[in-house]
């Protein structure tokens, strides 16, 4: 018995069948941390750990408020959708949900805003993909993976 309890607790809201009621994800999982309309116009739902946890989850909603299964979107096979076409910020927030860390960076001529994911890289490694905007903060003009550096252990190491 104590097995299965603990089983059932384990649900996992990637679990939810395509064509479930938003409505019923929300009452087992809570309020998604965004809704918005995708970059092909249609209605979008997305869980997300941000700004301290690697995952998020994040669903395309039928007109009659039935999703069409939740995908995890903090992936690096997620991430690649990126290259196809112009993102603006707006697109890639509804794609990935808000980001962990929003930071400006670069010398005032070469300035650029960069948002960062906290992921696990190759579902492994722990790490931020850094997503630039250019010097307006409007459109993606390039992306990569770095290491998170929430999770340096540089005090673990003997000093000489």
């Amino acid at each position: 018995m104590g097995a299965s309890l603990w089983l059932a607790s384990c649900v996992s809201i990637a679990s939810a069948p395509p064509g479930t009621p938003l409505t019923e994800v929300v009452a087992q999982f809570g309020a998604p941390t965004l809704q918005c309309v995708d970059r092909q116009g249609q209605a979008r739902a997305v869980w997300s750990g941000q700004p301290l946890g690697q995952y998020a989850w994040g669903t395309t909603v039928d007109a009659q408020g039935r999703i069409q299964g939740i995908e995890s979107v903090l992936t690096d096979e997620h991430f690649k959708v990126l290259k196809q076409g112009e993102w603006t910020s707006d697109q890639v927030r509804c794609a990935f949900g808000p980001p962990a860390l929003i930071e400006t960076v670069g010398l005032p001529s070469v300035r650029q805003i960069v948002w960062s994911y906290r992921y696990k890289q190759d579902h492994v490694w722990n790490s931020l993909m850094y997503v630039y905007f250019g010097r307006d903060g409007v459109r993606v003009t390039q992306f990569h993976p770095g290491p998170d550096p929430m999770y340096d252990q540089e005090d673990s190491f003997p000093r000489f």
